[in-house]
């Protein structure tokens, strides 16, 4: 292929678009905003679907090296009420088909493959506009711009990219997430960290919840989960956290203290993260040149543990329909037929287990969802 292709923004989609086209001999350029692979921690553990994220490593070559950054022992899973009561309680799977891996690791996997020079780090888009002559400019926030022929929006909820394609921009869920965690040695979480188990707790009330995932070295890392307007995110001052965290606290009035420990001991900055998503089944018309991967096109919850496998689903698929058609349009037509449904029966999914855990029938409709998996 000789077209020129700009993918913008070095998550995983983008990531492994670029390093499936590379092993086909297809290079690209990564345009990424922030200015190392150092800049920001990646966020916590994935599980890898077979069907998806795996067959993305196979593609890309890289399913051997994923294999060593497996955490066996850190999916099992325990569900309980408010009081701490144990509802469901399932052991880790050494065979798992949904294997556990450190976000970051996987990312610096996928980093480290690719040719030197492919991610321009530092390079921040501010805006993309299509040609007279055909293709497009990137200009970039510190004044540079560059020239593609292909451009893939990769860079997640709020693509700069997207516009090029549809008005669609994501909606708050109604639920937003507030980040926490215990460090091992702490002796006053000593008897949560244990309660947690030895992979993730879940403790899920109507319209609210306690979510915390045990890491191999003891740490627990998760997050308080809270159905609430946008007003009222906006109500919670985190300039002092430890003020902050006892608002949170004041959520949970009537919980075991062995699960309010998560939040009142807590000792990492309480980041708040409103849960956005993109509308169920969104779909373009074909524009020249230019489609989306990842969150960017199919931004939805994490409840259906989808996005990250998807995302790389996305770039797989992407460079194989590219390196498959002669003709740009035929590739970009053939991955928006596949893309367009396997977003909506995601997405779908995870705006109703949104509901199954913090809807009025939580935590047993929790419990249910498990084991029917």
């Amino acid at each position: 292929m000789q077209k020129t292709i700009g993918i913008v923004g070095a998550g995983l989609g983008g990531l492994t678009l670029a390093r499936v086209l590379q092993t086909h001999g297809v290079a690209a350029t990564i345009y990424e905003g922030e200015a190392s692979a150092t800049t920001r921690a990646q966020g916590g553990l994935l599980d890898i679907h077979e069907e998806t994220g795996q067959v993305a490593l196979r593609a890309a070559g890289l399913y051997d090296e994923f294999l060593t950054l497996v955490r066996p022992g850190e999916d099992a899973k325990r569900v309980v009420d408010r009081h701490g009561t144990i509802l469901f309680d399932m052991p880790a799977d050494p065979g798992s088909a949904r294997p556990e891996v450190d976000r970051g690791e996987l990312r610096r996997l996928l980093i480290d493959s690719l040719a030197p020079g492919t991610i321009r780090w530092g390079h921040k888009l501010a805006s993309v506009r299509r040609c007279a002559e055909g293709g497009y400019e990137l200009t970039f926030a510190e004044g540079s711009a560059a020239r593609a022929d292909i451009v893939v929006g990769a860079d997640g909820a709020w693509s700069r990219v997207r516009p090029l394609l549809t008005p669609a921009r994501p909606v708050y869920s109604g639920t937003c997430f507030v980040e926490i965690a215990l460090a091992p040695g702490g002796q006053n979480g000593r008897a949560s960290l244990a309660a947690t188990g030895s992979g993730t707790l879940m403790a899920v009330a109507p319209g609210k919840g306690i979510i915390a995932h045990r890491y191999a070295d003891g740490h627990v890392r998760g997050y308080v989960a809270l159905n609430k307007p946008e007003e009222w995110m906006r109500s919670i001052d985190f300039g002092d956290p430890s003020a902050g965290l006892r608002q949170l606290a004041d959520e949970f009035d009537g919980w075991s203290p062995l699960l309010t420990a998560f939040v009142t001991q807590s000792d990492t900055e309480p980041w708040l993260r409103p849960i956005h998503a993109l509308p169920v089944g969104l779909k373009w018309d074909r524009v020249p040149g230019v489609t989306l991967v990842g969150d960017a096109a199919h931004l939805m919850s994490p409840f259906a543990g989808e996005g990250a496998n998807l995302a790389m689903y996305d770039g797989a698929d992407l460079a194989n329909k590219l390196v498959e058609h002669s003709d740009v349009e035929a590739a970009l037509t053939a991955y928006e037929e596949r893309l367009f449904p396997r977003s909506r029966d995601a997405a779908d999914r995870s705006a109703k287990n949104l509901e199954i855990f913090f809807g009025g029938e939580a935590p047993q409709s929790v419990v249910t969802l498990f084991d029917r998996s």
